[in-house]
């Protein structure tokens, strides 16, 4: 490895959130600052191997702090799960030159940057998922925008709930992390939340929503993580059989991928800016091999502590949650 670096990388793996633009941005105008060439990696692991690689300056991320997605591009990447493709991608960063990377994305893509920084090349990673499953972080970029968005639309159908005395059903990402959906639910005043980290039964859904009837509420709000099992399709279909005895008719709204869409909140877009310029001054350093998380500040984990284990749900959080529904 040389001494300094001169040349660094950027790419955003995995899913798309709002923060990525704003990240990619602050780690191309701080190595410029630094007298870096930066160069930009199209559909993360998937473009390094194509070699879909181009060189940024300060011009190529004007005007991209509202935009939503990202520049560069993403993209799942199997194919780098194989060590024939981890060589490649090795070989692709080398032939342009490029000396340290900054891998931007979930816990997926800090396996990848785990990898690369094993095979010897300095790498370092960004959390970048509106789960927020990463260890090493109490946030990651891109969920406080997804969580308002959710807010947002829990606050739009309660209007139209209450005035049809109707029970919703909302339907959040979060297929292995009930986090989005928790949170949202306390934020949005939900009378019950269903997440993947704790079972509850049928019967005491039934009563949930028939207890908020019967106490003369004039609607009820769950929500509802779209990995939660049984899973939405068979909670409605098990609900309408029950629909004389419930007391409210049952609606289902499904957010999708409405919450990764749109510009980043200014939480996010300071939150991105900061990791994304902390990211290039700790490659440049020597620090590589960590990923960059907020915890009463930036500070640096591990990659391999990162991805050592999906971060969990606070338990206080969910007790909270019902003391918030009652």
């Amino acid at each position: 490895m040389k001494e300094k670096i001169e040349c660094i990388g950027v790419l955003t793996s995995g899913g798309d959130n709002p923060g990525l633009n704003p990240c990619i941005r602050s780690v191309v105008r701080t190595a410029i600052q630094m007298g870096l060439k930066v160069m930009g990696i199209h559909r993360g692991f998937e473009g390094l191997m194509d070699g879909e690689i181009e060189k940024m300056d300060t011009r190529s991320v004007s005007n991209i702090l509202g935009r939503g997605g990202t520049i560069l591009g993403t993209a799942r990447c199997p194919r780098f799960h194989d060590p024939k493709g981890r060589l490649e991608a090795l070989r692709t960063l080398n032939r342009h030159g490029i000396e340290g990377v900054v891998v931007i994305g979930g816990n997926g893509s800090l396996r990848g940057a785990l990898e690369l920084s094993r095979m010897g090349f300095p790498t370092i990673g960004i959390p970048g998922t509106i789960d927020n499953d990463v260890n090493g972080t109490d946030i990651s970029i891109g969920v406080d925008t997804a969580l308002n968005t959710i807010i947002d639309a829990i606050d739009k159908i309660k209007d139209t709930a209450s005035s049809h005395n109707r029970a919703f059903l909302i339907e959040t990402m979060g297929r292995n992390s009930g986090y989005l959906a928790l949170s949202s639910s306390i934020a949005g005043g939900a009378e019950l939340v269903l997440i993947p980290e704790v079972k509850i039964t049928f019967d005491e859904i039934v009563e949930t929503i028939k207890g908020a009837y019967i106490g003369g509420k004039s609607h009820c709000i769950v929500v509802i993580a779209e990995g939660w099992k049984p899973g939405t399709r068979e909670l409605v279909k098990k609900l309408n059989e029950l629909k004389d005895e419930l007391g409210f008719s049952v609606r289902v709204t499904q957010l999708g991928h409405v919450q990764r869409g749109g510009g980043a909140s200014a939480f996010d877009r300071v939150l991105a800016t900061r990791m994304g310029a902390a990211a290039v001054k700790e490659l440049v350093s020597g620090n590589a091999g960590n990923m960059i998380g907020l915890v009463n500040g930036i500070v640096l984990t591990p990659l391999e502590e990162a991805v050592a284990y999906d971060k969990r749900i606070s338990e206080d959080l969910y007790e909270l949650a019902k003391i918030m529904a009652k």
